[in-house]
């Protein structure tokens, strides 16, 4: 597998990044229900960008989330202020990383490493620059340059253009089994990180292989 793998490309929101550490900041902002309006945020947050793509209407992920943001804010029965708004926002500009990432990320050093992300170019600028991943990347992707969200396989093959290399040559690595399903049936090799153990989604596309760490994956890549 070494010499045939090209490139390694990371899904950065739930992979690398924990969507739900902005959950402190939503619970200074409602307090006992900051739990809750994370989780319905991020949900309502994938379902817009899967809808948008199925209309044929796209929008930057950073207006998708806002606009989660007001749906959950509205199906909670809170009170989104614009300054309020805005204060989320900024949290996920300043999202935690999971805590295996920078390690995982550091022993693929023989590899050409990206994130292929839905985010917007400015809101993965920030949220690599603030985490200090940046030197431990080649690329990052967004989907903004497709114009439509994955699982779309034009999103899948902004990796293969960035790196003059077939689906086959690129492993891709998501701890979302939707993103997992989308690019195992554009051609990657698929890592899935199942940290919560959960079951495998019936989508007809199975990953190469299942993983409960980042960590775990250099040697996999090894052989």
């Amino acid at each position: 597998m070494p010499s045939q793998i090209g490139a390694v490309a990371f899904d950065a929101y739930g992979t690398l990044f924990d969507v739900h550490s902005v959950a402190a900041e939503c619970e200074r902002c409602f307090p006992g229900l900051g739990a809750r309006f994370s989780a319905l945020w991020r949900t309502k947050q994938l379902e817009y960008t899967w809808l948008k793509s199925l209309m044929g209407r796209y929008e930057a992920f950073e207006a998708i989330t806002r606009a989660a943001a007001k749906t959950a804010a509205a199906n909670l029965g809170l009170e989104l202020s614009h300054a309020t708004l805005e204060q989320l926002m900024r949290a996920y500009d300043r999202l935690c990383l999971f805590p295996d990432a920078k390690e995982a990320l550091a022993s693929l050093d023989r590899h050409r490493r990206a994130i292929l992300s839905n985010g917007s170019p400015r809101m993965l600028d920030a949220v690599v620059s603030n985490s200090g991943l940046g030197t431990l990347l080649d690329r990052v992707l967004s989907a903004h340059e497709a114009g439509i969200f994955k699982p779309h396989p034009s999103v899948y093959a902004l990796v293969c253009t960035a790196f003059a290399l077939q689906p086959g040559a690129v492993a891709f690595v998501s701890s979302n089994f939707w993103d997992v399903a989308g690019a195992s049936s554009f051609g990657f090799r698929t890592f899935w990180i199942n940290r919560t153990q959960s079951p495998p989604e019936e989508l007809g596309c199975q990953p190469t292989a299942v993983l409960t760490s980042l960590t775990e994956l250099a040697s996999r890549l090894a052989g």
